[in-house]
Formats: C-alpha cells, sequence, structure tokens
C-alpha cells in the first residue's frame, strides 16, 4: 500500500541523488522534502559517483542536456547499479530531437535503470524512430502506448511507468492503471520531474520497483487531486501540492486510491 512506503519514507528520510534539469531543481527538492525524503543535487565529474555511494536511489533526468551531464549520468548510473541503488530515468523530451533520443537509449543501455519513468510520446520514442513529441509535452495517452511500454519493459528487463490523465505502469506481464490526478498537473512545469523524484524516493525503501512506480504514481495524483481543491490556478496549485504531500495522511490514501489491476 502506498501508506506503508510513505510512512518507510518519513521515518527513514533517504538520501535521493537527483541529476535533473536546472528548470525543476527547486521544485523537485521541495517536493521530496515534503514526502519526507532527502534531496541532493549533484551533476559534477568530480563527486558523482561519491554522492551515489551515499544515496539510497538515484535520478537522471535529461531535461536541460550537455556533453558533461550526459557523462556524469552515465558514471553515477553505473556506480548505483555496482552498488545496487535503484536508477530511475526520466528520458524527458525523448523524440523530440535526435540528441534527446540518442542519450536517453545511451542511458538504457549503459546504466540499465530500475525504472523508466516518462509521458507517452518519450516512452514510444525509445522504440520507434517517429514518436512525435510537442516538445517536452506528449501527444499520445498512456493507453495508446500499452504495447510499446510492455515490449519497452522487456527489453529494458525494468519497470515502465507511462504518466497521463491514467496512468499506466508495467512490468513484464505486470501491468496497473492509476486514475488518481487532475488537469492542473498538466498546467505547472516541472510535475513530471516531480514524479520521477518520487518514484525514486518510493524505490528506495520498497524492495519491489513496480509497486514502488505504483505507489509514487498513486500519490503523486492524490496529492494532485488535494492541491487542486483548494488552488485558484496553476500558481496556487504548485504550493498546494507540496503542502498536500506533506499533510497525507492514511485515511485520505485509503479514501482517494483509485488503481486497476494486481499489485
Amino acid at each position: 500500500m502506498p501508506w506503508k512506503d510513505i510512512q518507510t519514507i518519513r521515518a527513514q528520510a533517504p538520501l535521493v541523488h537527483n541529476i535533473t534539469n536546472y528548470v525543476v531543481m527547486n521544485f523537485t527538492a521541495n517536493t521530496l522534502l515534503a514526502i519526507g525524503a532527502a534531496p541532493v543535487m549533484a551533476h559534477a565529474l568530480e563527486e558523482v559517483e561519491e554522492m551515489v555511494g551515499l544515496s539510497r536511489a538515484l535520478v537522471l533526468n535529461i531535461g536541460t542536456l550537455s556533453g558533461p551531464w550526459v557523462e556524469a549520468m552515465c558514471r553515477a548510473g553505473r556506480a548505483a547499479r555496482q552498488r545496487q541503488i535503484p536508477v530511475v530515468l526520466d528520458p524527458v523530451g525523448s523524440g523530440a530531437t535526435r540528441f534527446r533520443t540518442e542519450t536517453a537509449l545511451r542511458l538504457i543501455e549503459s546504466v540499465r535503470p530500475t525504472i523508466i519513468r516518462g509521458n507517452a510520446s518519450e516512452i514510444r520514442s525509445l522504440l520507434c524512430e517517429r514518436s512525435g513529441t510537442r516538445g517536452v509535452d506528449s501527444v499520445h495517452t498512456p493507453a495508446e502506448v500499452q504495447e510499446e511500454a510492455l515490449a519497452l519493459s522487456r527489453a529494458a528487463e525494468c519497470v515502465v511507468s507511462v504518466s497521463g490523465a491514467a496512468d499506466l505502469i508495467v512490468s513484464n506481464d505486470r501491468m496497473v492503471r492509476i486514475f488518481n490526478g487532475h488537469p492542473l498537473m498538466s498546467r505547472v512545469t516541472g510535475m513530471g520531474c516531480a514524479a520521477s523524484a518520487l518514484t525514486g524516493a518510493f524505490a528506495a525503501v520498497h524492495d519491489d520497483p513496480f509497486a514502488a512506480a505504483a505507489h509514487a504514481m498513486t500519490t503523486m495524483g492524490i496529492a494532485g487531486e488535494m492541491a487542486a481543491e483548494q488552488s485558484l490556478g496553476p500558481g496556487s496549485f504548485a504550493v498546494g501540492f507540496i503542502d498536500a504531500l506533506a499533510r497525507l495522511g492514511e485515511s485520505v490514501v485509503l479514501q482517494r486510491k483509485r488503481t486497476e489491476g494486481l499489485l
């Protein structure tokens, strides 16, 4: 259950190492703090491997790419896998440019991530040369890329988490759909990146990456619903989302959780 993982995160405050884009660093860090985890953002080549050794999970986000950052991600990812630390890859904007797509595929090959989390078009681009994206926004839905998500999961031997109006989590032949969330979530930059960071926090405390990914997205959606009920628009929604994560309790999670499939 998501609530058990939330309790564990709050009790253990796992350190989650993020090599992420500079558009969302502050929001991502606050998301992790709100759920009870400890964030660190470190991308310098001189320290990424050492930082991984201090962490319980690694999140690689390709939102703002540069050559040194790509190399840092590869080094950190390999160090994490050697230490059996879960790795979450967010292929932001994959399919929009060749550089992004090739970087995502390079990370999958060299790092072998535990979980890949992205929107439907990003996930599709990892298998299809012509995916169709609009910047970093998806032009597909999770339901439309179900077969691609399953194929990617088998090929990369990892969990695939596809975000959208109804999130889809797959791992080999396991599948769950999550119906929590709110349309305002698509109006705030960094919500997908926050979902990947939360996935890292849940993977840090749960031995089953499939369950960790599903619990993270359920928690994300519930917090989004709570924030939307009190917000006046995207600005107050972003603040409300952070507050909602911090205020989550067992009864709220149990009452609001809307999933389909077996964990």
